[in-house]
């Protein structure tokens, strides 16, 4: 049986872990080769690669790349083209998250969050354009539930998601008909880690609330982001400018 993306390649951004490598999971499951992309996650990318490349022999290939040196972003499509031949679904996943309230805020902050979320989606979109023309391709932006609903105490990250909302809706006008650009907004998939600063933020009090005033009663898992992605990729011929909310419906609430 064919699989949806059967000899197509996708380019992840961020891959090696969390939600980042469900979506390289699911997209390698549905046939794709993956180009996966890590900045200092050298040894789960490793781990990620020999999992996956052992399914399925040279099918995953690793970059490492500071997506903030914009120069750089280019080399990633030329290095994606030069491993498998063609680019088919660029997903821009990696992120930075961390609060940055009113009064303390830095342009270190601004270049860190606004860079990573909104900043380089376009450069990187813009790099990859060439080659998601010549096979139809697309792009999946990773947003989140907060760039319509601003997350206190978070000012930067809520705008430059929103600003990133802007983005997909903007290129999919710009680079239809030949590249749809779609977004997912996640909402509680996976809690921040211990490095990213919002630890007390989300405590297990916090978390609790948080489900209980989700209409599903529950938090979601990566697989459901990733599986939204997959759709996106392999089974929505006729969709572009959407972002899709995958939040166990707690947008209705917030």
């Amino acid at each position: 049986m064919t699989l949806p993306l059967d000899q197509k390649v996708a380019l992840v951004t961020g891959g090696a872990q969390r939600v980042g490598a469900a979506i390289v999971r699911a997209l390698h499951a549905a046939g794709a080769n993956v180009m996966l992309h890590y900045r200092a996650s050298e040894k789960p990318a490793q781990a990620l690669q020999a999992e996956l490349n052992a399914v399925r022999a040279d099918s995953v290939a690793l970059v490492q790349a500071d997506l903030l040196d914009i120069a750089g972003l280019p080399e990633l499509v030329k290095n994606t083209l030069a491993r498998f031949g063609r680019l088919d679904v660029l997903v821009n996943n990696a992120s930075t998250f961390f609060p940055t309230p009113v009064g303390e805020i830095t342009e270190r902050h601004w270049d860190d969050l606004v860079g990573t979320n909104f900043k380089v989606p376009l450069f990187l979109s813009q790099a990859a354009a060439p080659a998601l023309k010549k096979t139809g391709g697309c792009i999946v932006n990773l947003v989140d539930i907060h760039a319509e609903r601003p997350l206190r105490g978070h000012l930067l990250y809520s705008a430059a998601k929103a600003a990133l909302a802007g983005l997909t809706r903007s290129l999919a006008r710009e680079l239809g008909s030949e590249i749809r650009v779609n977004g997912v907004a996640p909402g509680a998939v996976m809690w921040p880690e211990e490095h990213q600063g919002d630890q007390g933020m989300f405590d297990s009090v916090t978390r609790q609330r948080i489900i209980s005033a989700t209409p599903l009663k529950s938090a979601g898992s990566p697989e459901d982001v990733a599986r939204t992605v997959l759709f996106l990729a392999a089974d929505a011929p006729f969709v572009t400018g959407q972002i899709i909310a995958v939040d166990g419906g707690r947008s209705i609430y917030i």
